[in-house]
């Protein structure tokens, strides 16, 4: 690997060999839902609880990118995966019976492009193949983060909808497929917003960072992509981005930018406020619609900036700021 700046080139760049996007009713009524691996229409999946459900999809969602990449198991170096649950419990219960060497990772909703990033770099180390992925669920994260939906609490309108899915994604070093060319692992910004009703607010000077940084690393502009993909901006953070970029840096978005939390809802009919957010959104969005289409030469250059809000029921509670991160992942055909 070459690294300049706080982007990382891979001289032989790992290539995703399959994949697969999943989601909950919800989701599944949106304008993605012909591009979703499964839909399921019980959102407990059988389960107990939300908890567990959760960790059954993403389970779900590993076992069709594995068969996708027509592979067993067993050929999986590495399971990197992490969620928004205490300990990332989701992933841990997802993976316990898979017998893959697990590396959980917390990056709240950057946490699949961290996945991404993370497994390039074990690929480009000597790693053969290895599985990123990660989940969440609106019952679940509600519950930890917010209230209890028994609570029945009022939504302002920058709030977010947390996306019922998971994504999930083989890496490896040989094969035909999407190669990642390059990475650059976020650093954190803080600007000191402490409403967790808007997460969009606190991610979107770390996707304006991390993006800013990446096209100067490349040597690139916006028109160079065929996509600029953020994680789960939302409508608030996706404004708040295109002004930060345009006063800081002089720099317009709006042709080649697109967000998950935008695009897997239809914002106008569903009730989710300023869009989709949660682990889920961009690992779905990304692991279906997005990777199909790349698939299909529709896209050919991806730049995919997942946002995370490093935050924890503790945190809120203590009054503390909403810390944000993102990581950058380039996709092409």
């Amino acid at each position: 690997m070459n690294i300049k700046g706080k982007t990382i080139f891979f001289e032989n760049p790992p290539v995703i060999t399959g994949s697969a996007g999943v989601c909950g009713k919800k989701e599944g009524e949106g304008p993605l839902a012909q591009d979703f691996d499964a839909i399921f229409e019980d959102t407990t999946m059988g389960q107990q609880s939300y908890e567990l459900a959760e960790s059954a999809m993403l389970h779900d969602a590993i076992i069709r990118a594995i068969t996708n990449a027509q592979i067993s198991p067993a050929n999986v170096d590495f399971i990197l995966s992490g969620d928004l649950l205490d300990q990332c419990m989701g992933s841990a219960f997802a993976i316990k019976d898979l017998e893959i060497p697990s590396i959980g990772l917390y990056g709240a909703c950057s946490t699949m492009a961290l996945s991404l990033c993370v497994g390039s770099m074990l690929i480009d180390g000597g790693a053969n193949c290895v599985v990123a992925g990660t989940s969440s669920h609106f019952c679940s994260s509600e519950r930890q983060f917010r209230f209890p939906l028994e609570y029945g609490g009022q939504r302002p309108p920058s709030a977010q909808w947390t996306v019922t899915g998971a994504g999930s994604a083989v890496l490896s070093a040989m094969g035909d497929g999407i190669k990642i060319k390059a990475v650059s692992i976020g650093t954190i910004c803080d600007l000191g917003i402490t409403d967790a009703n808007n997460m969009g607010a606190a991610m979107a000077p770390a996707a304006e960072k991390t993006i800013y940084e990446f096209l100067q690393d490349t040597n690139t502009k916006p028109s160079d992509y065929d996509l600029i993909l953020t994680g789960d901006l939302g409508f608030t953070g996706s404004q708040l981005l295109y002004e930060l970029m345009e006063t800081e840096h002089g720099i317009d978005l709006r042709n080649q930018h697109n967000d998950c939390g935008l695009m897997i809802y239809n914002l106008e009919e569903q009730d989710v406020n300023s869009g989709g957010s949660g682990c889920g959104c961009a690992g779905s969005v990304l692991c279906s619609h997005i990777l199909k289409r790349m698939r299909k030469n529709k896209l050919k250059k991806v730049l995919f900036t997942a946002t995370g809000a490093l935050m924890s029921p503790t945190s809120s509670k203590q009054g503390n700021s909403i810390p944000g991160i993102a990581h950058a992942v380039l996709l092409e055909v």
